[in-house]
């Protein structure tokens, strides 16, 4: 009998690598065909909805994939996640057993070109480790020695027969086979021949499979690494080189005047610039300052009641200027290492061609009136929102055109305002329909909503969204925030953490000085790999409208030059310290990706702590790069306390100790797993550690 079950579990090596076997289903005669592999394969990640959406990532992230895979008994079994980049070109990834008895398989992979990317899983009869489990235990307590002994080198002389291995592979294995069938040595001598380490990586390279089952194909698509990673500012253009005339009328700043401050936005790292809409304003129920009612002459009104007598939104505000000023303003940008985002609000004034071109495209109330937005209580009437139900094939080509028309005027990055009232399916056809022709161009959802519907808008084809990370501010609330961020929603939301905007300016910027605005800036600068300012930040404006939570003299009614050069030489500008972290981005790669940050703890309800690693196989330089930051999320306080660390989760060995630089103060300790830490609110809030091996003659304690 047991010659006879040797002989069932030793079968050909085939050039495929893996022994397929005729379905049993077919063989029987069945209609009836199994829904599952012969060694299952379940619960593939990533994937959306039971492959609703393709998954969506960016060059050069790090991408955690998963499988559940099992098979009957206790033969032991290989997974291998097969992946085929946007060439054609498949790559075969080992999968690790994430922990004894789950049966969950998980591999990290970088992607690195952009396209549609592939990928399946493979499971499979892993008939060497198989053997060798069970040689190992029988051969020492001198169990069916020689049986082991043939069944091993039955298997490593079939390899040796596999003209799909290299030549070199091949004799390694004859070789192996040879010296376990050598009853002239010792039995500890021939078992000793499957730990040469030659051999073990010719194994590694093409495992003695049989059995093969693979999953379903999911597709992954990755775009480019914009789409991912940057460092954004907003500015209103016509407030850079506004002048007030003798007489208090205003004098519009323009493309021409405006590109004067990109050098200073480059310098401070950032490499998108946020334009509000650039297009004619409506006359109609245009709003004053601070968004009121009451309007006098020459104010500018609220750039997105967008339409006038001047166009519509394919047209230029003419105090801004012409086509040809806004593309000198372009590759002013460009040239200095700066995309534009242009802001893509689908809404009109009054004033609008679309309102007498095509009323179909809005709301008719029963008095025959045009119905204004609103979100009660609040009222906008100096906004017609688009009813997308009355002409959707009119809306959809209408969208399109304005898209491609600045497209191709060199606009690759679109801010999207409220997607959240336009229908998921309209985005769903208009990105694709964009992303097909143009697949570099970014989508920006700015979605201040309920959370099924951002993330829906992420699942459709956004490549960013806002967050709700302007109020989070407790250190519970940062915790689970950043964790969710992490690790549930990272397949299809990307955030981009503004600190604050034209309608934000939250009570903890309002009350809590320039240590709140330090600890927000490095919070969303080392939290998410995308990060957003709107000017005034930078001058650590904190001044609300009474009864509002967005900033007195409202940059959307008004214009408001400022005065930039003053404030730092005043030291009255974050400018150096949002410098100092925009260049701690771009050395540190692990800042570059959002599904490695881990949570740690501390003794304090106020001190944060969180931490980023990237191993060396990811870096490009070679070496692992892992950052702890500590925060102080109280701006009021000195807070002093132990913070606790998880030190295998950026690379360090349980009870090992290492040096912690901080790329804010310039100091150096060694630290363990715990540390004593004092953070003052006032000088410096936040430690932006990187972690080194201990050097001693390096670091203080």
């Amino acid at each position: 009998m047991a010659k006879t079950a040797a002989k069932k579990t030793i079968q050909p090596a085939v050039s495929s690598n893996a022994r397929t076997t005729v379905s049993a289903d077919a063989a029987s005669g069945s209609r009836f065909t199994a829904s599952i592999g012969r060694i299952p394969v379940l619960d593939l990640s990533p994937q959306l909805d039971d492959n609703r959406w393709p998954v969506r990532a960016f060059v050069g992230e790090v991408v955690p994939f998963g499988a559940t895979a099992f098979r009957e008994g206790h033969d032991l079994i290989g997974v291998d996640l097969q992946l085929t980049a946007p060439d054609g070109s498949t790559t075969r990834h080992p999968m690790v057993l994430q922990a004894d008895g789950t049966d969950r398989y998980g591999i990290e992979a970088q992607l690195g070109a952009p396209g549609h990317w592939q990928y399946r899983v493979r499971a499979y009869a892993d008939d060497f480790a198989t053997w060798e489990h069970n040689a190992a235990i029988k051969i020492p307590a001198g169990i069916d020695v020689e049986l082991m002994f043939t069944i091993g080198g039955v298997l490593l002389a079939q390899a040796g027969l596999d003209t799909g291995r290299p030549i070199a592979a091949r004799r390694l294995f004859q070789a192996a086979a040879t010296s376990l069938a050598d009853t002239g040595k010792s039995a500890t001598e021939r078992f000793l021949a499957v730990a040469d380490a030659a051999l073990r990586q010719a194994i590694a390279a093409r495992p003695l499979a049989g059995l093969a089952s693979f999953s379903a194909e999911r597709t992954i698509i990755v775009e480019r690494d914009r789409a991912g990673v940057g460092s954004w500012y907003e500015f209103f253009p016509r407030s850079e080189g506004a002048v007030r005339r003798a007489d208090g009328s205003w004098k519009s700043g323009t493309f021409r005047t405006a590109a004067k401050r990109l050098p200073a936005v480059a310098a401070m790292g950032f490499d998108v610039l946020y334009l509000p809409p650039i297009h004619p304003i409506g006359q109609a129920f245009r709003k004053g300052p601070n968004n009121s009612l009451t309007v006098s002459p020459g104010d500018p009104g609220s750039p997105w009641a967008i339409g006038s007598s001047d166009g519509g939104h394919d047209a230029i505000h003419p105090d801004l200027g012409t086509v040809a000023d806004f593309s000198f303003f372009l590759k002013k940008a460009a040239s200095l290492g700066i995309e534009l985002a242009l802001d893509f609000a689908l809404q009109a004034s009054p004033d609008h061609p679309w309102v007498t071109e095509h009323p179909e495209w809005f709301t008719t109330l029963p008095d025959d009136t045009i119905a204004f937005a609103e979100n009660p209580p609040k009222k906008y009437q100096d906004i017609y929102p688009i009813n997308f139900d009355n002409d959707p094939a009119g809306i959809r080509a209408e969208a399109l055109r304005l898209l491609r028309h600045w497209i191709s005027l060199g606009v690759r990055i679109f801010r999207v305002d409220n997607p959240h009232t336009k229908p998921l399916d309209f985005w769903e056809w208009l990105i694709a329909e964009v992303n097909a022709t143009d697949p570099d161009v970014v989508f920006l959802a700015e979605a201040f909503t309920r959370p099924a519907l951002m993330q829906a808008l992420g699942k459709v084809g956004f490549q960013q969204s806002y967050t709700y990370f302007t109020w989070r501010n407790t250190k519970s609330e940062l915790e689970e925030f950043f964790d969710g961020l992490a690790t549930d929603t990272p397949d299809f939301l990307r955030p981009n953490l503004f600190v604050n905007t034209p309608d934000i300016l939250t009570e903890y910027l309002q009350f809590g000085g320039p240590a709140a605005f330090k600890i927000r800036a490095a919070l969303a600068a080392t939290a998410a790999p995308s990060w957003g300012v709107y000017a005034g930040f930078d001058l650590f404006e904190n001044v609300a409208r009474p009864g509002a939570e967005e900033s007195i003299d409202n940059e959307k009614y008004e214009y408001r030059p400022r005065d930039w050069n003053t404030a730092e030489q005043l030291g009255k500008s974050l400018a150096p310290y949002i410098t100092l972290l925009n260049r701690i981005r771009s050395e540190h790669p692990a800042l570059g990706q959002l599904r490695n940050l881990d949570i740690h703890s501390s003794d304090d309800d106020s001190i944060l702590v969180y931490s980023k690693f990237l191993g060396a196989a990811f870096t490009g330089t070679g070496q692992a790069d892992a950052l702890i930051i500590v925060a102080n999320v109280d701006p009021h306080s000195v807070r002093q306390t132990v913070v606790h660390l998880d030190v295998t989760r950026f690379g360090i060995a349980r009870g090992d100790t290492f040096d912690v630089h901080d790329l804010v103060s310039g100091v150096t300790w060694t630290w363990s797993a715990d540390n004593f830490v004092r953070l003052d609110a006032f000088t410096e809030p936040v430690h932006i550690l990187h972690v080194t091996p201990h050097d001693p003659a390096r670091a203080r304690a």
